[in-house]
């Protein structure tokens, strides 16, 4: 008996729009309206000195001649120091936050080869709204989008050379967080977000057989005071009542620890770098 093949990008869809009901939000982007919550994000993806973002950086094939393309680029922090090393960048930014803070830290860094697109990556026209064709176009952890395969079309379409994923795997710290205290506070399961082997298998469903390379990155948030970090964690978790306040706080205080002046939450994930050259496949079907 033949068997009905799986359509991965229907398992994407499904699972991101159960994540995005359990959340109570359409998009990502909304999470970042707030521009205090942008400049933090900023800040933290500098902790243990850009770990995050230099690693990023080092991944991508770079010469001072590139153009590049970043796709979902928030406050500019992988943006920023990749226009100190290419020809032209392209930043993708939804958010009105973090469009905000990324207008203000490119004029703050004196960048003068970087234009900016405030769209969803599913609204943006390639032909109509970037600046293309690009030699590298990255998406680093920002690529949750409604429907995958049409995101990896668009980034195809845009790039005429290489193009990157960035992407979970496993169950992230937050996740886990998350995972726990739903049912406490919600009276309902958590639904994560759809994971990096969904992608690999579009990818291998519309014939693209890309390299992955799989790493655990170590993260840490940091706050001034316990307060600041139980008031970070309530916007995301949905924390309404003191009762909910009381449990999250309980939670927090689990792995909480103080580093001098501060408090930091630890946190660690396990993350897929997903590409290929364009040029090795043919057009998608």
């Amino acid at each position: 008996m033949t068997q009905t093949p799986i359509d991965w990008n229907t398992c994407w869809k499904e699972q991101w729009q159960k994540n995005h009901e359990i959340n109570n939000r359409k998009d990502s982007a909304s999470m970042w309206d707030e521009q205090d919550a942008a400049r933090k994000f900023y800040r933290m993806s500098y902790e243990k000195n850009g770990e995050r973002v230099n690693r990023t950086i080092a991944g991508l094939a770079l010469t001072p001649e590139s153009r590049v393309c970043d796709v979902g680029a928030g406050p500019g922090a992988i943006t920023i120091p990749i226009a100190r090393q290419v020809s032209h960048i392209t930043a993708v930014e939804p958010s009105v936050g973090m469009f905000s803070v990324l207008k203000e830290n490119l004029k703050e860094e004196n960048i003068g080869n970087a234009d900016c697109v405030q769209k969803r990556w599913e609204d943006v026209d390639v032909a109509a709204d970037l600046s293309g064709p690009y030699d590298v176009v990255f998406a680093s952890f920002s690529l949750d989008v409604p429907d995958m395969k049409a995101a990896i079309e668009k980034m195809i379409e845009a790039s005429s050379k290489y193009v990157y994923i960035f992407w979970f795997a496993g169950v992230a710290s937050w996740e886990r967080m998350s995972a726990d205290l739903w049912p406490k506070l919600h009276g309902t399961e958590y639904v994560a977000s759809p994971n990096s082997d969904i992608i690999f298998n579009i990818l291998y469903g519309m014939g693209i057989f890309p390299h992955i390379e799989h790493f655990v990155y170590e993260h840490i948030y940091r706050f001034a005071t316990e307060d600041e970090a139980v008031e970070y964690f309530k916007p995301r978790h949905f924390v309404t009542t003191e009762k909910q306040e009381k449990l999250l706080r309980e939670y927090i205080m689990q792995s909480l620890q103080h580093d001098g002046d501060t408090v930091v939450v630890p946190g660690h994930s396990h993350r897929m770098k997903i590409w290929w050259d364009v040029n090795d496949f043919s057009t998608p079907q």
